[in-house]
């Protein structure tokens, strides 16, 4: 009588289930996507870095 007024009758609800899926695919979603944007910014880093040094050197540089 306990588990039927807990709901444990016949197993887990299949729609919590789904919702648990359909929530555990989204974070693997926006994992993936601060991985991917991680990435980028580690590259526009790197490339925002370089240019200053370029632009360092070019203002040191003694005229010929």
């Amino acid at each position: 009588m306990a588990k039927a007024l807990l709901g444990y009758v016949g197993g887990p609800d299949p729609r919590l289930l789904a919702e648990m899926r359909r929530l555990q695919q989204r974070v693997q979603d926006l994992e993936s996507e601060l991985l991917r944007m991680q990435a980028e910014n580690e590259a526009l880093q790197t490339v925002a870095d370089h240019e200053q040094l370029l632009r360092i050197d070019a203002a040191q540089a003694v005229p010929a």
